[in-house]
């Protein structure tokens, strides 16, 4: 009779951001100049980790009158320097616009994650495909959307 020692599997974990644990920051840039940052709230963000998945799933939801979107990862890929890049959609009124999200891993630990991450999206491009506008009064090249999140 031979023995036979099967792999560990890690079991599938859910990983949430705790209430005051998050910060997401929403900058329009007009050319080199910043005209207006304000701080959105993050009403949930989520990793997820599952063996049948090669990478793990993030998830942020933002509520704010400015900005009610879902940020969904699709693809997560490990960069040099404990850095990762996420493909994602960014869903606003039912529209997805893809984001490319680069995000540093600050602290990383047993039952924690602790990560900044940012992204640019063109304005002009985001509000003809998902509607997403401004106040009339500021003009905007480029946004850039700040999210950090400690993942307990």
């Amino acid at each position: 009779m031979t023995t036979v020692t099967l792999p560990t599997v890690p079991p599938p974990r859910r990983l949430t951001v705790a209430p005051g644990r998050s910060l997401a920051e929403l900058t329009a840039w007009y050319g080199p100049l910043p005209v207006r940052r304000r701080r959105v709230p993050l009403a949930t963000a989520s990793l997820e980790t599952s063996p049948e998945a090669g990478h793990p799933a993030f998830r942020f939801e933002f509520d704010h009158s400015e900005l009610r979107a879902v940020l969904t990862s699709e693809r997560v890929e490990d960069l040099p320097g404990d850095r990762l890049q996420l493909t994602a959609d960014l869903v606003l009124d039912d529209t997805a616009f893809p984001v490319l999200l680069r995000m540093r891993v600050v602290e990383r630990a047993e039952g924690r994650l602790l990560v900044v991450g940012t992204a640019r999206l063109p304005y002009r491009l985001l509000r003809r495909a998902t509607g997403f506008r401004l106040p009339w009064r500021l003009p905007a090249t480029r946004l850039r959307l700040l999210v950090a999140a400690d993942f307990a």
